[in-house]
């Protein structure tokens, strides 16, 4: 029984078709800059944006970022400089017209009734797992019992997701307002490659309008967390209790062992070990191990400790001298 062959490349939120800079605009009610035949064909956060998205922006601190990005349509709250080739869409509140525009394509979807599943007859589905829409599982993967498979995700080959997991839940992505905090809308999904095994009780949330991927061969513990649009290589191990925030990039052969912690926008390079209850708050270079909160590389951060241990002695030292 032959593989399933599954699309590998990273794909943003794509729209149906092509649709114009006026058609968007009259979607949210907003005024523009630019020529009303721009193209648009995809949605995305700014994190993932490629030529043709839109992404949005509401914060003169990252105003700059938004215009020089990939994205070739900026939903902005301020009228600036429109840069060559590019539009703006002129908007009181970027945040809830983004939102409008995802919810518009792309709606919550009816989890009574799920839609375009793609189930391998290989593979193994125990009572009381719930699979979304839009979801595909390859051959041989075997799911177990209370797991959710929500909307966009897919499986490849010879997956194992263990008891009561959740893979594809929405993004932990607010906006603060005066009322309270409002939930981005997420549009995305997961992305699991072939050989991954997923613990009990893990979660493993949607990209907002991407994907979230782990990488081939990619071992995760039991009580696992990863945030939204976060990037996982090949054949990483995470013992339990590790939680990694969104939009991390971890490469290739690398292992975090229990408890470890992740600031979100971090990039953990290959071959990369980090002890347990670490903290990560910055990119770790490759081939090296780390310890600490904040970690850093693990030889250090012993001397510190056995330097730390002696301070009591010298300090009294010093009082009876």
């Amino acid at each position: 029984m032959g593989l399933c062959n599954f699309e590998v490349r990273y794909k943003n939120m794509k729209l149906q078709r092509k649709f114009t800079l006026e058609e968007i605009c009259k979607i949210i009610d907003c005024n523009y800059v630019g020529e009303p035949n721009h193209i648009i064909t995809g949605l995305n956060e700014i994190h993932m944006v490629e030529s043709g998205d839109i992404v949005f922006v509401d914060h003169p601190k990252y105003y700059e970022k938004a215009l020089k990005s990939a994205a070739t349509t900026i939903i902005i709250d301020k009228e600036v400089d429109c840069p060559t080739g590019k539009a703006l869409i002129l908007s009181k509140s970027p945040f809830d017209d983004f939102n409008r525009l995802t919810r518009h394509f792309m709606p919550e979807t009816n989890p009574h009734h799920p839609t375009n599943q793609f189930i391998h007859p290989s593979s193994i589905i125990f009572p009381t797992v719930f699979i979304g829409s839009n979801v595909k599982i390859g051959v041989n993967c075997k799911i177990m019992s209370g797991a959710c498979i929500l909307d966009n995700c897919t499986l490849e080959n010879n997956v194992i997701i263990g008891p009561n997991t959740v893979i594809g839940h929405s993004a932990f992505y607010y906006k603060k307002k005066n009322e309270g905090y409002d939930r981005m809308h997420t549009c995305g999904g997961v992305y699991i490659e072939s050989n991954v095994e997923i613990g009990a009780l893990c979660t493993i949330d949607a990209g907002v309008s991407g994907l979230t991927r782990i990488g081939y061969g990619t071992k995760i513990d039991n009580q696992v967390h990863i945030g939204h649009d976060t990037q996982i290589g090949a054949h990483c191990l995470m013992a339990s209790g590790v939680g990694i925030a969104g939009c991390v990039t971890i490469k290739n052969h690398v292992t975090l062992w229990g408890q470890v912690g992740c600031a979100s926008n971090v990039v953990i390079e290959d071959n990369v070990v980090v002890y347990a209850q670490s903290g990560i708050g910055k990119d770790l270079s490759a081939g090296k191990t780390y310890f600490g909160s904040p970690c850093a590389e693990a030889k250090e951060k012993f001397r510190e400790l056995v330097a730390l241990k002696k301070l009591p002695n010298i300090i009294d030292n010093l009082s009876n001298g």
